[in-house]
C-alpha cells in the first residue's frame, strides 16, 4: 500500500505545519520573538528562538492541534491571536472552556472528523498524555492520532507534552503508527523539581520500540531555556539503542516529505 502524502514544515518549538492527505494542520502555535519572557506565579519561561516563518505565511489551516493551552511554550501570545483566524481548534476540554469558540474539547479516545479532498475524511483521535510525574502532573494535556478510514495502516501520532507512561502503549494496540512526532527535550522547571515534564531521550527510545518501525520525529526540544536535553543527546541515546536510523530531524523553515 502506498503511504499517504505527509509534508511537515518546522516553525520552531512545538510548532509544525502538517499536510497529511491534503488536510493542513498546525501543532501548538508559538510565534512570539526570541527573548520573550512569560511569567507565572512560580516560574519564568524564556524563549531563545523565534519562529522560522510567520503566521501570515502559513496559508489555509484546516485545524489547530493544541495539546494544551495553559503553558506559554505551547501557546504564546501570537499563537493565541492566530486561533481566532482558524476555523477549528482541537484541544482539551478544560482548554476549550478557557479559550471559547472555535476551540473544541476532546477527552482521550474521543474522535472528530475533518473533511479531506476527494471526499475522504480524516479522523483525529485524542490520546492520553501526562505532563510530568504522576504526583506532579502539570494539568490536562492530550496528544493526537490522525487516520484516514481507507488507510488504517498509515496513522500519524503527535504526542503533545507528555512523559512516557503505560497508558501510551494502548496507542500502539489501537493504531498502526507510521510517523510518531514526539515532544522531547526533557523539559524541567525548578518550581516542579528535578522531574522531566516531557519525553526524555530514553522515553523516545521506549516509544520507538513500542511503535515498532515508525519514523520518529523529535519536536519541542529547542527554542526555550527549560529544555534539559539537546538534539545531540537525543541522537546519541538513539545511536546507543541502535535506533538512530529511525530518527528524522526537521530543519527550521523547510518542508520535508515523510
Amino acid at each position: 500500500m502506498t503511504n499517504l502524502p505527509l509534508h511537515m514544515t518546522y516553525v520552531g518549538g512545538p510548532t509544525a505545519l502538517l499536510g497529511f492527505g491534503g488536510v493542513r494542520l498546525l501543532t501548538d502555535p508559538t510565534f512570539d520573538a526570541a527573548g520573550s519572557e512569560f511569567r507565572a506565579a512560580a516560574y519564568v519561561l524564556r524563549k531563545t528562538q523565534g519562529p522560522a516563518i510567520t503566521p501570515d505565511s502559513l496559508g489555509q489551516i484546516d485545524a489547530v492541534l493544541l495539546s494544551h493551552d495553559q503553558h506559554f511554550d505551547n501557546l504564546d501570545a501570537s499563537g493565541r491571536q492566530l486561533l481566532s483566524r482558524v476555523g477549528r481548534v482541537l484541544t482539551t476540554e478544560a482548554g476549550a472552556g478557557r479559550l471559547g469558540p472555535p476551540a473544541q474539547g476532546l477527552v482521550p479516545w474521543q474522535s472528530v472528523e475533518i473533511p479531506a479532498p476527494d471526499r475522504r475524511v480524516l479522523r483525529v483521535t485524542a490520546t492520553p498524555a501526562r505532563h510530568g510525574p504522576a504526583h506532579l502532573d502539570r494539568g490536562p494535556v492530550i496528544g493526537f492520532v490522525l487516520t484516514y478510514s481507507d488507510a488504517p495502516d498509515d496513522s500519524l501520532y503527535v504526542s503533545g507534552d507528555t512523559v512516557w507512561y503505560e497508558d501510551l502503549r494502548e496507542i500502539s494496540r489501537r493504531f498502526s503508527i507510521r510517523v510518531a512526532i514526539l515532544f522531547m527535550g526533557a523539559a524541567r522547571v525548578a518550581a516542579v523539581g528535578p522531574w522531566p515534564l516531557t519525553f526524555t531521550a530514553t522515553d523516545g527510545v521506549e516509544a520507538a520500540h513500542t511503535f515498532k518501525d515508525a519514523i520518529i520525529v523529535p519536536l519541542h526540544f529547542e527554542g526555550w531555556e527549560h529544555f534539559s536535553e539537546s538534539r545531540d543527546q537525543i541522537q546519541a541515546t538513539f545511536h546507543e539503542a541502535g535506533l538512530e536510523s529511525r530518527l528524522r530531524w526537521l530543519e527550521r523553515g523547510h518542508v520535508i516529505d515523510l
